[in-house]
């Protein structure tokens, strides 16, 4: 019977070559690793973007019948106090607006009073103005876009009602946006 004879390298136990390939290429994998991460980590948030993320606002500092304009992450919103007889306006009509939607349905229960909106047109983002418009809402100037006091889009070239933005209330006179 023949016996074969194993050299060195060539099956059984690992080597040194074996292990100077193995470290080689975890020290690579590493490498290449903290040479992507910064182009990964340019990609987050900056910290002054973050603490735009969201914003805590007074109620009282509105009063009936009143629109109050805050900056939230660069843009507009209108917060608006609606009295008593807009709201029963606004309840009484149709749904209306793309898509339509009832006056409930873009302010939370319980606080009807208040509609928070992006003070934003959603045709090409220009801002508009409470009161001139023929639906009691507003009215963006550049393009004629019409809105009710809901902020549903009633006549004009905007696609889409105001954006109703997401938000909660943190007690009965104080809501957090975004």
């Amino acid at each position: 019977m023949a016996e074969s004879v194993v050299t060195e390298g060539e099956g059984g136990d690992a080597t040194r070559r074996d292990f100077i390939h193995i470290a080689a290429g975890a020290a690579a994998v590493g490498a290449g690793a903290m040479a992507v991460w910064p182009l990964i980590n340019q990609m987050n948030p900056a910290a002054d973007t973050l603490a735009l993320a969201s914003i805590e606002f007074d109620l009282t500092k509105v009063q009936e019948g009143q629109q109050v304009v805050i900056k939230w992450q660069g843009k507009p919103v209108f917060v608006r106090y609606r009295t008593p007889a807009e709201i029963q306006r606004l309840a009484a009509e149709p749904q209306a607006g793309s898509p339509p939607e009832s006056d409930a349905a873009r302010t939370k229960e319980g606080h009807q009073q208040y509609l928070v909106v992006l003070g934003n047109c959603t045709h090409l983002g220009c801002v508009p103005t409470f009161g001139t418009g023929e639906f009691g809402g507003w009215f963006c100037p550049c393009h004629g876009s019409h809105y009710d006091a809901s902020g549903r889009i009633r006549k004009g070239p905007a696609p889409l009602n105001l954006v109703v933005p997401d938000y909660e209330y943190v007690s009965d006179t104080r809501i957090k946006i975004g």
